[in-house]
């Protein structure tokens, strides 16, 4: 009666990294855009 099913719990971070993967090259330069903006309006406002 032990019947061993296979369980998703140990794939699902794979799946997921897998998901995401496709999107960073265009995810990381527009994180680096908005980062770089946020620095420029900081030290303009600062200034």
């Amino acid at each position: 009666m032990s019947s061993h099913q296979p369980t998703d719990h140990h794939e699902q971070p794979q799946d997921v990294i897998e998901a995401i993967t496709p999107f960073m090259p265009v995810v990381l330069p527009v994180a680096g855009a908005v980062l770089i903006f946020l620095l420029a309006f900081i030290a303009v406002f600062m200034a």
